[in-house]
C-alpha cells in the first residue's frame, strides 16, 4: 500500500507510530513553579547528540511537563523497564495540574544532585537535565501545530551499580522496555554484536 499521511491512511490503525518502533520511553520528572513534581512518560523520546550530551522529548498538546521544564530549565529522564511498566503506564494518567504522580502510581522519589526534579527512586538509570530550548513545532508550510519539543543537557547521570558490568550499562539485566505503538511494548531480552567496516571489536 501507499498513502499520503494528508489523506489519510484508510486503516483501522495508524501505522506511523508501529513502523518507527521501537522507540525509548521519556519518562520526564519535572517540577512546577511551586515545587509541585509531575512524573509523566513520553512517545517521542530519544538522545540527539552525544557531546554535548543532548535529549529531546516532545509533548502533544502543551502538557504540565513542557509548562514545567520552560518555567523552571530543569527535567530528569527515567529509564522504564519492565519491573516498573505498570507504574509507567499508570504515571500516563489525566491527572490535574499540581497533583503527584509519583504518589499516584506508588512511586519513591529521589532526590537529584544538580537539578530539583526528583528522579524514580527504583530506576536503574536517571539522567539529570538543564532546559536548552522549548519549541513549538511547525509544519512545511510554516503552520504551528501545538506541537512542543523540549531539548536538555544532560548534567548528571545515575546508574544503579548493580547494572555495570564488564564496564557497560547491562540493558538485558535491567530489562529495559521500548515503545512500539498502538498498545504495544518490547523489552531488551537478547543482544548481538555487529560491528561496523574498519571498526574493532569492544574489549571488556
Amino acid at each position: 500500500m501507499f498513502y499520503e499521511p494528508s489523506q489519510g491512511h484508510g486503516l483501522p490503525f495508524n501505522p506511523i507510530k508501529a513502523i518507527i518502533a521501537p522507540r525509548p520511553i521519556g519518562w520526564v520528572s519535572t517540577i512546577d513553579a511551586q515545587g509541585r513534581p509531575n512524573l509523566a512518560p513520553y512517545s517521542y523520546f530519544n538522545i540527539v547528540s552525544a557531546e554535548p550530551v543532548l535529549l529531546m522529548f516532545t509533548s502533544e498538546g502543551f502538557k504540565d511537563s513542557v509548562r514545567n521544564a520552560r518555567e523552571t530549565g530543569e527535567f530528569v529522564y527515567n529509564l522504564v523497564t519492565e519491573p516498573l511498566k505498570q507504574a509507567m503506564n499508570a504515571t500516563s494518567a489525566a491527572l490535574g495540574p499540581g497533583e503527584n504522580e509519583f504518589e499516584f502510581a506508588k512511586l519513591g522519589a529521589a532526590p537529584s544532585r544538580f537539578v530539583k526534579p526528583p528522579r524514580v527512586a527504583d530506576t536503574p538509570a536517571a539522567l539529570e537535565c538543564k532546559v536548552v530550548s522549548v519549541t513549538e513545532l511547525a509544519d512545511m508550510h510554516g503552520k504551528l501545530t501545538d506541537r512542543h519539543m523540549v531539548i536538555g543537557q544532560v548534567v548528571g547521570v545515575h546508574i544503579a551499580d548493580e547494572y555495570v558490568v564488564n564496564g557497560r550499562f547491562d540493558m538485558v539485566k535491567a530489562q529495559t522496555i521500548a515503545r512500539c505503538g498502538y498498545q504495544d511494548y518490547a523489552q531488551v531480552t537478547a543482544l548481538t554484536q555487529l560491528q561496523r567496516p574498519g571498526e574493532a571489536p569492544l574489549k571488556v
